[in-house]
């Protein structure tokens, strides 16, 4: 019974959430717009537990590079609206839309000259008349018994905020490497605050790493890229100077552009790779590899490395001297911490 009904909660909460699929549109799309034009604050405002939800959308788009802050409605009505501007946008979080100290507050809003949004889920009510824009997260009914305690259309209030902030980032073209001006104390901050040099590997010894010599043959190349299973293969030539990488988008290519027969290729790579029509037996490192990789110095911080694997869509990175000798090899793993990454065979 008491599993039954938990179940049946997370079920009714789950379909709220995706109901409000059905209402998302222009509405939301001048939202996002009003907001990216804005030179202000997102100034968020709602009381009880749409002021706890309102709090935590606060807290998720000033983590993602959205400047925002929470209003409680009471105390602007009592010298906090000083620090409302009228480049700000409001967004008022209300289920019923008639939450009164709310609606009391909006006239002033509306005198400063604030873009006003409304979340709510009655779109005739007083509050969404009051507003410029009104975004529905009305839900069909409560997860609680009774249908007083917000349960769903608390869930709905958050995930449509988790949308406006998932939206805004790729809008504003928030980084991963943005997240170490507003996160100096977590984790991933303080990777990023690092040197390459510091997390890098760098036992380059000839069975640590994925490598060939220059004029290898590909199938030499494969075996090492299986062995590693890393995703890439370094070219050295024999003073430890780079030459080139292939990882697994070259060979991708290669098979796209190459038409011959493989019949010697061995099911592991068939498996791997997909239907292979390209005789790799009969291929050099120099016909597959990228002459001229993405590299980065040990010298420089982790967020450049960041932003080189973010611009280029690639997960790895050869760390070179000024000599162009490979001193170091950066996995996006390795920046981001998932766990300690180690050229193990």
């Amino acid at each position: 019974m008491i599993i039954d009904e938990a179940i049946s909660v997370l079920k009714q909460e789950a379909e709220s959430v995706l109901h409000l699929t059905e209402k998302i549109g222009y509405d939301f799309e001048r939202m996002v717009e009003v907001i990216c034009n804005s030179t202000g604050r997102v100034v968020i405002s709602g009381i009880g537990k749409s002021g706890l939800i309102g709090r935590k959308i606060v807290a998720t788009l000033c983590s993602t590079g959205t400047n925002a802050m929470f209003l409680h409605p009471v105390e602007a009505m009592h010298g906090d609206l000083g620090m409302v501007s009228k480049d700000d946008v409001f967004i008022a979080i209300s289920n019923s839309g008639e939450t009164g100290e709310l609606n009391l507050l909006l006239p002033s809003i509306r005198s400063l000259g604030c873009p006003m949004i409304a979340f709510t889920g009655n779109p005739d009510s007083t509050m969404a008349r009051k507003c410029d824009i009104v975004i529905d997260t009305g839900v069909e009914k409560e997860a609680c018994p009774l249908g007083l305690a917000p349960t769903c259309s608390t869930t709905a209030q958050l995930a449509m905020g988790d949308a406006l902030a998932v939206v805004l980032i790729n809008k504003k073209h928030f980084k991963l490497s943005d997240f170490k001006k507003s996160h100096p104390g977590g984790a991933l901050g303080q990777r990023l605050s690092c040197m390459v040099g510091e997390i890098m590997f760098s036992n380059l010894s000839d069975s640590s790493i994925p490598s060939v010599i220059s004029g290898a043959s590909m199938s030499e190349a494969i075996a090492q890229m299986d062995r590693f299973k890393i995703g890439a293969v370094f070219i050295l030539q024999r003073d430890n100077t780079l030459a080139g990488i292939i990882t697994d988008g070259d060979i991708r290519h290669c098979i796209a552009e190459k038409n011959s027969n493989a019949s010697s290729i061995t099911d592991d790579i068939i498996n791997s790779y997909g239907a292979i029509s390209v005789d790799f037996n009969n291929m050099n490192v120099e016909q597959v590899m990228t002459k001229k990789p993405h590299v980065i110095s040990p010298e420089l911080p982790l967020y450049d490395a960041l932003n080189i694997m973010e611009q280029h869509q690639i997960t790895i990175l050869p760390v070179i001297n000024s000599q162009n000798r490979l001193v170091g090899i950066l996995h996006l793993h390795d920046i981001l911490g998932k766990g300690a990454f180690k050229f193990t065979g």
